[in-house]
């Protein structure tokens, strides 16, 4: 995907035609609504409180990695905004819309608190993440190609995360 990016490739150009007969198919407040949940102000006091109840449940190595991991979402969305430089679906004269930051905040603050909660919890962290990345679309912050490559770099970074949790927990 980041190579289609990078060099305009077909698959970039008709990310860019599905996102032109995707924008504002529903009502703004809606996807606005959408999109919002992957801001840092709501996400990340779900895993805040998802942290404190795992180190409450003596899970602090769990708790840990679940920080350690949101913190790897800035360091790793950041770099790669600047080097794409992608233009937004609203925007073209702006830059830095390659990987959507809200969908990787979301996959991990959402699916990190599942997973430090209940695993019963994992469907509403997809429905959570599912309805922040339709709504970055929707409402045209991000083409759908941002929000699937901050998916697949979110999902990356958990199974890290779960990773090192299981073998300093063994």
């Amino acid at each position: 995907m980041t190579w289609q990016v990078l060099v305009h490739g077909p698959l970039a150009r008709l990310d860019e035609r599905v996102s032109r007969a995707l924008v504002d198919t529903v009502p703004r407040p809606l996807s606005e609504l959408g999109a919002d949940l992957g801001n840092l102000t709501v996400a990340l006091p779900v895993l805040g409180c998802a942290m404190a109840y795992a180190v409450w449940r003596s899970r602090r190595i769990a708790a840990l990695y679940a920080g350690l991991a949101m913190a790897l979402v800035p360091l790793l969305v950041i770099p790669l905004k600047e080097w794409t430089a992608r233009p937004g679906p609203l925007e073209p004269w702006a830059q830095g819309y390659y990987p959507s930051g809200h969908t990787a905040t979301a996959v991990v603050a959402y699916f990190g608190a599942a997973f430090l909660v209940s695993k019963r919890l994992v469907p509403v962290a997809a429905v959570l993440t599912a309805v922040t990345g339709a709504g970055l679309v929707l409402r045209g912050y991000h083409w759908p190609l941002d929000v699937l490559a901050s998916l697949c770099l979110g999902v990356l970074i958990l199974a890290v995360s779960s990773t090192c949790t299981r073998r300093s927990s063994g």
